[in-house]
């Protein structure tokens, strides 16, 4: 079993996390907690934990730092920074420390859960011994990697979901599935779909949106906007 500490000072973000993580077979929580000074404590009384699944921006500073004091404490722990943190100089510092990947929010339960089903592969691939050759070393590392392309649904398109994904991240207030449609040369029904495929993988979020006769109408947002 994979042991997990959580780190995350957002207290609804922390136990949605939580709860991800333990919808994976193999992987456990063995802790939750909200600062980086609460992570290094909580492992120096709980002992060496397999994975981090560390949120970047703290209050007690940056995550980091958390990791560098973690490694000045002789953990090896690995980790998983989760983070609304884009700037690619930040990226690359992570790599540096030995951040194994790199998630960011906001995000759905699949997104997390590839993550850390590609983790356990390379933690099992690497379990003991010698590599036979090159060829050895490759798979482990390789197995961290995300496809460069991912399956969209049945009957979806990338072309029409990248005119619904723009036309959502230029609306600021919002597209009904009827104006995403109008938008890219689609259907109200077709464009409810890509909508929603973007909702489940954490890109987009519905509203209801009120004021008119009748039933409300849904309301798309890019995750991004405001």
């Amino acid at each position: 079993m994979i042991e997990v500490l959580v780190v995350e000072d957002d207290l609804l973000a922390a136990d949605a996390h939580r709860a991800y993580v333990e919808r994976v077979p193999g992987f456990t929580v063995v802790g939750t907690v909200h600062s980086g000074g609460d992570a290094l404590r909580f492992v120096n009384r709980h002992g060496p934990v397999d994975l981090v699944l560390l949120d970047l921006y703290l209050p007690d500073g940056h995550g980091l730092q958390v990791v560098r004091n973690l490694r000045a404490a002789g953990h090896t722990a690995d980790v998983i920074a989760v983070t609304s943190a884009r700037d690619l100089a930040v990226v690359r510092r992570a790599v540096s420390l030995g951040v194994v990947q790199y998630l960011l929010k906001p995000f759905a339960f699949p997104a997390l859960r590839d993550r850390l089903e590609r983790y356990a592969r390379f933690r099992d691939t690497l379990h003991g011994g010698e590599a036979a050759g090159q060829d050895e070393v490759d798979r482990a590392l390789s197995a961290l990697r995300t496809p460069g392309a991912p399956v969209l649904p049945k009957g979806l398109s990338a072309q029409t979901l990248t005119a619904v994904r723009d036309a959502l991240r230029s609306a600021p207030e919002g597209l009904s599935a009827g104006e995403a449609g109008a938008a890219v040369g689609v259907s109200r029904i077709t464009a409810r779909r890509y909508l929603e495929h973007l909702v489940e993988t954490g890109r987009a979020v519905r509203s209801p949106q009120y004021g008119q006769v009748g039933r409300p109408e849904l309301c798309y947002r890019w995750a991004g906007a405001g």
